[in-house]
């Protein structure tokens, strides 16, 4: 949740953010005389396609300092599904000229939400919005074992690029990870040299 950090950093430098369940957010909000975000009806909330972090960007103006950029910054969006969060990805982007036109995606779709469409909606819209910032190559990693995500990684443009042998420790046991990537349709940005 970027949109706490950039009411800290950019709104209100002594702000308290209370973090409290969605289906309380606006009753403790109207007590504590705060502003609400991530949930139904909330001050900032996902509005015209856009993620709570953009709507605070673009209500407050925000300008100027390159975390609120696509390089070097992250960009994040979430899906419900019944008024709870079913999934989320986020694009982190690269901070240096060379590698300003790619991003690294991170996803996570809750298990019951899973099969449903919520991933494939998730990296969509990434994918749109990433080419509509300029940025042109997005990459991933998934644990191998992890085969829906591969499958949909694949129907949703990625290859696997190369393997990471024995990098995450889970559950006593180390597993192999797949870098993908995907090369964003449209305009070359030049090269930054």
């Amino acid at each position: 949740m970027r949109g706490p950090w950039l009411i800290a950093r950019f709104i209100d430098p002594d702000a308290e953010i209370l973090y409290v369940p969605a289906d309380q957010a606006l009753e403790v909000a109207g007590r504590e005389a705060a502003l609400s975000f991530d949930a139904p009806g909330a001050r900032y909330d996902h509005r015209d396609r856009k993620c709570t972090s953009e709507v605070v960007i673009d209500e407050h103006a925000l300008t100027g300092d390159p975390a609120l950029t696509p390089a070097g910054s992250r960009r994040t969006c979430s899906r419900k599904l019944h008024d709870e969060l079913a999934g989320y990805v986020e694009l982190t982007g690269g901070a240096f000229r060379r590698n300003r036109a790619t991003a690294h995606l991170v996803i996570g779709v809750l298990a019951e939400a899973s099969g449903g469409g919520v991933g494939a909606g998730l990296l969509q819209e990434a994918k749109r919005r990433a080419a509509a910032h300029g940025l042109h190559r997005l990459e991933l990693t998934v644990m191998t074992h992890n085969r829906q995500a591969i499958g949909l990684y694949g129907r949703t443009g990625f290859s696997v690029e190369g393997r990471r042998s024995e990098c995450l420790l889970i559950g006593g046991r180390f597993v192999d990870e797949l870098y993908m990537a995907a090369i964003l349709l449209g305009e070359h940005p030049a090269d930054p040299a």
